[in-house]
């Protein structure tokens, strides 16, 4: 069993890990797969997923930002939508403080912030106000003395998480509303996620959960040689491997395929 402290609740899966169900309410998510509303989020329910996480602006390489209004119009329909049926944990992903807070009320219950509120000052009083759980992803790059190896990597990795917990903590955020995302495929090389995900036990030093997104991502293209549609080998391969290292959740656009090896892995590893 699997436990996951948020908020004051205590959540368990049966499983290794968190099956989170990525639901992309965008026409230009870079794997159209995982686009769709109502009706993905409710077959990744069935095909059980323990989170959901909407989306309603895409932040693939060279996305279009949208307006705040597209944003909401997107998203808070499927999360009342979910509410009305379904008690499955929900997750925004949104880097703006009011469609976080407009998602909250809907039923949301977790803030998945890529942009880890540097877009978007006004998300730490919402998050110290509110004690939604949040996501906190490492963005864009790394600087160019990663030669010196793994080590290096996951050192700055772990400074930038160190900043940015603080600064939360600081305002007032409880310690176990944070989650921690090395943000595999954001303006980093292949070494340097292929590093992350060996590393995954040593990144926040072992105090905060981790998330790992790994699904479909350039490097499991880069590993395989496979283009987007056939990375799904590639993928549960690695979400095996960084639940191994400790993993508490893993993102994936497939759900099913994702439960069934970590079904697996219960019972053989």
């Amino acid at each position: 069993m699997t436990e996951l402290k948020l908020k004051n609740k205590t959540y368990h899966t049966q499983l290794p890990a968190f099956v989170m169900g990525i639901v992309n309410v965008t026409p230009d998510s870079f794997f159209q797969g995982s686009r769709g509303g109502y009706d993905r989020a409710f077959s990744l329910i069935e095909q059980g997923a323990d989170i959901l996480d909407i989306g309603g602006e895409s932040t693939r390489p060279g996305f279009t930002p949208i307006s705040e209004e597209e944003e909401l119009n997107r998203v808070i329909p499927v999360i009342e939508e979910i509410r009305k049926k379904s008690q499955v944990i929900i997750s925004v992903d949104t880097r703006k403080s009011a469609v976080a807070k407009q998602a909250l009320k809907a039923g949301a219950d977790i803030i998945n912030d890529v942009a880890a509120f540097e877009c978007d000052e006004n998300m730490i009083p919402l998050l110290a106000e509110t004690q939604a759980p949040v996501i906190l992803m490492h963005g864009w790059g790394l600087s160019e003395d990663n030669v010196y190896g793994q080590e290096k990597i996951v050192a700055q990795v772990n400074d930038f998480f160190e900043s940015k917990c603080h600064k939360l903590i600081e305002a007032g955020v409880c310690k176990e509303n944070i989650i921690l995302d090395p943000g595999i495929g954001f303006g980093k090389s292949s070494e340097e996620n292929m590093a992350l995900i060996k590393n995954t036990d040593l990144l926040g030093k072992g105090q905060f959960p981790v998330l790992m997104a790994l699904s479909r991502k350039r490097v499991i293209g880069e590993i395989t040689g496979r283009p987007i549609e056939e990375r799904l080998t590639g993928t549960i391969c690695a979400d095996l491997i960084s639940v191994i290292k400790g993993a508490r959740i893993v993102r994936v656009h497939d759900v099913k395929e994702t439960v069934d090896s970590l079904k697996v892995m219960k019972y053989l590893f």
